[in-house]
């Protein structure tokens, strides 16, 4: 609870994908991926309530395991490859609405990543209570660097680059000269439950950045996302000491 306002966090895991099959339930450092952020709300200050949003038994047990409550299963229409995710985050409300369970405040925190830890969480909720005159939401972001578009190029029609941005590559910026950027980064998701269901989307004209290091911008997609999440985590104290 934050300012006398309920927070529920929801964790989204369906049991189908592509990219890394049953990506949502592999293990990460002897725990299921889905048993990170379920982990991370429950250490939170705010969190009420941590409730896991999947199509399948498996997950289901799993995420109870770690400390998750499944009331529901996700019907299956709302888990398929095209179901936009504003389906099943209604769809979670709903329910527990339908069940005399109300919120004030939603935490999205999908199993994908993994680096979110409760101090985030408390710190995007108390920035986003801090400043509701003027924002709705807070969503996780993190700073555009080497993947900054001043530094893009294309291909031209015989295969050699050109600069994407610049008129040539003698005029592109300095890095320290280009304007700051950011990327979604997919680590959180925070919005009250009215401008949710409202805008039916976490981002809109009223929504905070939080802004998350690099390494913890870090989303499982692929393989190789993993192994760099787990390379990450056997050296998080070392990397923690360099950022202090």
């Amino acid at each position: 609870m934050i300012d006398g306002q309920r927070v529920l966090a929801l964790v989204p895991a369906r049991r189908g994908s592509k990219g890394l099959p049953l990506k949502n339930i592999r293990p990460l450092q002897g725990k299921p991926l889905l048993a990170w952020p379920i982990e991370a709300a429950r250490a939170s200050r705010h969190v009420d309530r941590v409730v896991i949003s999947t199509d399948d038994t498996e997950f289901a047990a799993l995420a109870v395991a770690a400390g998750a409550d499944a009331p529901f299963l996700r019907p299956a229409e709302l888990a398929n490859d095209t179901a936009p995710s504003i389906d099943f985050i209604l769809h979670a409300l709903d329910t527990l609405e339908d069940a005399g369970d109300r919120y004030d405040y939603l935490v999205l925190l999908e199993p994908t990543s993994p680096l979110t830890e409760a101090e985030d969480i408390d710190a995007a909720l108390e920035a986003l209570a801090a400043q509701r005159g003027v924002a709705d939401a807070i969503v996780g972001v993190t700073p555009l660097v080497s993947t900054h578009p001043a530094f893009a190029v294309r291909l031209d029609a015989t295969g050699l680059m050109q600069p994407y941005a610049a008129p040539s590559f003698g005029q592109l910026p300095r890095r320290q000269d280009t304007e700051p950027l950011y990327s979604l980064d997919g680590s959180l998701y925070v919005s009250s439950v009215a401008a949710i269901r409202r805008e039916r989307s976490f981002c809109h004209a009223r929504t905070l950045p939080h802004v998350t290091p690099r390494w913890k911008s870090f989303e499982v997609d692929d393989l190789v996302d993993f192994i760099c999440i787990e390379a990450i985590l056997a050296q998080r104290d070392l990397i923690r000491s360099s950022e202090a």
